[in-house]
């Protein structure tokens, strides 16, 4: 087969690609709003400094 690998091994490598696309975006979109978020309560924390 295609790089010395069984049919089968595709399978699990693509279904594994499948599930964690979704997860990583989600994962992204949640880190974004995080520092989002942190960096909105920095700038407040200490009054008007900045």
């Amino acid at each position: 087969m295609f790089l010395g690998l069984e049919w089968y091994w595709w399978l699990v490598i693509l279904t594994v690609l499948i599930i964690s696309l979704p997860l990583k975006v989600k994962f992204m979109k949640w880190w974004g709003n995080r520092n989002a978020e942190q960096k909105r309560n920095r700038r407040g924390k200490w009054g008007e400094d900045e």
